[in-house]
């Protein structure tokens, strides 16, 4: 008989999760989504919720309803050589790629920068950046309960101080409301959508969803429709609590315009809310909570991805795994906030629709019968949308022509696949070729994988 969980242990573990989802992106994103949507803040924050909180949550509940192991396990329904390929470069983005860099940088934005002259940015990012992960580096390879301690105490600590902040931003806003810039004037829904890739929360739901049903089961929680009710609940608690301080920055960044001016970065966005309303005390409260959190997030980044990779490559220790990627981490760090976005974004765009489709396929599984040509399909349609997308944000990115070959695809894609130009080209053509291929399967009792 199924234990049943009382409402303070799932109150526990969501906050628990959404402690792992909280990092910098968390911060930074919506802010910033804030300043420059202006009056048509709730059209661009609908869009940021769907990819930056209905994804994830969907994340969590796939790994609970898949009964796999791991994600690896789950990818290797496609193919055993596709999963570890989808799954490291997954592993690489949100750790020593992207998402483990940027919680340096964001914590040096929002925690150091407002007290550092303009003139020795750079030099105090470097020296910022290499004592940040120096301590995680000594923290990775030597796990301790301070971590654990740190982030159960930071968790409703940083919920605490955000949800102030925010309610004094409600009741007495900085600024007024001002106009939409740039896309977001004409297309804010389908910006704030895209937005919410950014922060990587759809890809580590894929690998939190895993930590999760681990502690359910620990609880004595074990069938599968135990383990999915129970996900579900912890999940919407996290999510919830994301949607609820995603609104209340998005709205901050939006009245902070007139006053403060646009950023390149959600980050100032923050510090100068919190020196705003609460002087020097607020700003110093604001940077030990943001910098702790990010450091406690980061070795959370970096012990994961070396954990994986030594998994994955036994000969290569551990330690060995965590050094490299830190060290990686402090070059990465070193380009700036605004370049680790920046050059986030071609990677997001590529991996992204390979996330969501594993998500797809997990839940309609059992309508064709787990068969794996469906996975196979699917995935292959998904890898050629989000492969052009990925090469044709980059080429702009880089403000190059495109490639030779790569011109007439993106002509093509747009000419033909609805949704291209919004960034969900891949959508319609992936639904159309599970439901053919759905259709098949049951039809001839094609090869399974297993459920």
């Amino acid at each position: 008989m199924q234990p049943k969980l009382s409402f303070s242990s799932y109150l526990v573990i969501g906050v628990m999760l959404f402690a792992l989802f909280f990092g910098a992106g968390n911060l930074i994103f919506p802010a910033q989504l804030g300043q420059y949507a202006g009056s048509n803040l709730w059209l661009a924050i609908i869009g940021f919720l769907i990819t930056g909180v209905g994804l994830p949550f969907l994340g969590v509940l796939a790994m609970g309803f898949s009964g796999s192991q791991n994600l690896q396990d789950l990818a290797t329904r496609i193919h055993p050589v596709y999963a570890v390929i989808f799954t490291s470069l997954l592993y690489l983005t949100i750790g020593p790629f992207f998402a483990a860099p940027r919680t340096g940088a964001v914590a040096y934005d929002i925690g150091i920068a407002p007290f550092i002259a303009e003139d020795y940015t750079k030099i105090g990012l470097l020296i910022f950046t290499l004592l940040f992960f120096g301590l995680t580096l000594w923290l990775s390879l030597n796990p301790a309960k301070i971590v654990d301690n740190v982030g159960k105490i930071l968790s409703p600590g940083i919920i605490i101080l955000l949800i102030g902040l925010l309610v004094m931003a409600i009741v007495n806003p900085i600024g007024a409301i001002g106009s939409p810039q740039d896309v977001y004037a004409d297309g804010a829904f389908m910006k704030g959508f895209t937005e919410g890739y950014n922060t990587m929360d759809a890809l580590a739901a894929l690998v939190f969803g895993i930590i999760v049903i681990n502690v359910l089961r620990s609880m004595g929680v074990t069938s599968k429709r135990g383990i999915l009710a129970a996900t579900a609940k912890t999940g919407a608690v996290a999510t919830a609590f994301l949607a609820l301080i995603y609104v209340g920055i998005a709205y901050l960044g939006a009245t902070s315009v007139e006053k403060f001016g646009l950023f390149d970065t959600g980050g100032p966005v923050l510090s100068e809310a919190a020196a705003h309303y609460l002087g020097t005390f607020g700003l110093v409260l604001l940077a030990i909570v943001i910098i702790l959190a990010c450091l406690t997030t980061a070795i959370g980044l970096v012990t994961a991805c070396g954990e994986y990779f030594h998994t994955l490559i036994p000969k290569v220790s551990y330690k060995m795994f965590v050094i490299i990627f830190t060290v990686f981490c402090f070059v990465v760090a070193n380009f700036g906030l605004a370049n680790i976005i920046t050059y986030s974004i071609p990677v997001l765009m590529f991996l992204y629709p390979l996330a969501v489709v594993l998500m797809l396929l997990t839940f309609t599984s059992p309508l064709f019968k787990h068969a794996r040509p469906v996975y196979v399909a699917a995935t292959i349609v998904a890898f050629l949308i989000s492969t052009v997308d990925g090469l044709k944000t980059l080429c702009q990115l880089l403000e190059i022509d495109y490639f030779g070959w790569l011109a007439p695809i993106i002509t093509f894609y747009e000419n033909v696949l609805p949704l291209y130009k919004d960034g969900l080209g891949w959508l319609l053509p992936v639904l159309v070729v599970m439901l053919i291929t759905g259709v098949i399967a049951r039809l001839t009792h094609t090869e399974t994988v297993q459920s």
